[in-house]
């Protein structure tokens, strides 16, 4: 009796690690790819939108917690399904722009499912909570299967990151229960991040424009890989030259 118990719980923790690191995989997955496109906007168009980028994966008693909320099934299909958020990651950008810009190229990716998307920048939280809110799915490719693996990424700029903290500090320090006073001032700090990043936005066109109308010609002529410039050869330009003739 006690072999076959300590069978099935030996089996249980075997299929519970491999359900854990799918998301686990999924997760390093979506960290390649994000770093991929910080370089090559880096590259081509010198400059970098991503400020930081933090991952994390829910434990297995949040997991339970959550479960429990939701009410599902405490099985891992039905968790697979229904818990959408177990492996997730949060962008910082500088910029709103940025914000769209990385939302539309990870969309984008021909693997990729976008299975819901909450834009609560346009339309933000009554609490002024601001982000850009996706639920992708990518595949996850293992020695004897290929899963589709659910992933939350969040979206938003350095301001709205720094109002969001606060606020989930504030909001644990007075278990749940804020007063009314503080509420009103999180909301007015909510409506001054967002004025700052749409000044900030405004002045980064203006940067961006000042920048192209002052480019030299030494600069068309380099192209940086691996943080080493290299001289383009005359010969590209004229070849390319001729063929667009």
């Amino acid at each position: 009796m006690e072999t076959k118990r300590n069978a099935d719980m030996e089996q249980i923790k075997t299929e519970l690690t491999r359900f854990m690191m799918s998301y686990k995989f999924a997760l390093d997955e979506m960290n390649t790819r994000i770093d991929i496109l910080k370089q090559e906007f880096q590259y081509i168009h010198d400059y970098n939108p991503i400020e930081h980028v933090k991952s994390r994966i829910k434990t297995p008693q949040n997991i339970l917690k959550k479960v429990y909320r939701k009410r599902c099934e405490l099985s891992l299909k039905s968790i697979r399904e229904n818990i959408r958020d177990i492996a997730g990651i949060r962008i910082t950008c500088s910029f709103i722009s940025d914000i769209y810009k990385l939302s539309n190229m990870l969309q984008n990716q021909k693997d990729v499912t976008v299975v819901e998307c909450k834009d609560y920048i346009e339309n933000p939280k009554p609490n002024g909570y601001k982000s850009l809110h996706l639920v992708l799915q990518i595949p996850v490719f293992m020695s004897d299967r290929a899963e589709d693996v659910y992933v939350e990424v969040q979206i938003r700029t350095i301001a709205m990151d720094f109002w969001a903290s606060l606020e989930h500090k504030i909001y644990y320090k007075y278990n749940r229960d804020i007063p009314v006073n503080l509420l009103e001032e999180l909301k007015e700090a909510a409506d001054t991040v967002s004025q700052l990043d749409m000044k900030m936005e405004r002045i980064n066109r203006e940067i961006s424009k000042y920048k192209k109308s002052n480019g030299s010609d030494d600069e068309l002529q380099e192209i940086l890989i691996n943080n080493k410039k290299f001289s383009i050869p005359h010969e590209f330009f004229t070849q390319f030259l001729k063929l667009e003739e």
